[in-house]
């Protein structure tokens, strides 16, 4: 049965064009919406996640919003990390994690890093950019 609004079903040795991912990955709505309200422009730069490491945590007191609200935080560090890192690109996993491949070969898991800082504050956004652009 085909159901032509679903799209064609994707191989799984097909990759997805690379700028249409980095596309998808950047729009971090949830993070996007709460950075706007507390003041915080989201421009895809370091200085931006030193802003979003100064919010007030309040999401931390519902569990789905800081679920999300890590993901998006992982999601956006990636496309920071892409944008300003040379040779940063986004990879999927085998089981459509997206991470993020530097060039000696690291792989950095931007959502797991994302949902820390989500839950703790710690390690910050502004500590994860800083350790993989020194490498």
């Amino acid at each position: 049965m085909k159901i032509p609004f679903l799209g064609k079903r994707r191989r799984k040795d097909e990759l997805p064009d690379p700028a249409g991912l980095a596309e998808l990955l950047a729009e971090c709505a949830l993070l996007r919406s709460q950075a706007y309200g507390a003041g915080v422009r989201l421009d895809d730069s370091p200085a931006s996640l030193e802003a979003l490491d100064q919010l007030v945590p309040r999401w931390r007191d519902d569990e789905d919003t800081s679920d999300w609200l890590g993901n998006d935080a992982g999601l956006y560090l990636g496309t920071v990390i892409v944008r300003t890192v040379p040779g940063a690109a986004w990879e999927l996993r085998a089981d459509g994690q997206p991470v993020v491949h530097l060039t000696g070969g690291r792989e950095f898991d931007v959502v797991d890093a994302g949902h820390r800082w989500a839950a703790d504050g710690v390690p910050e956004l502004s500590q994860w950019y800083a350790e993989v652009a020194e490498d």
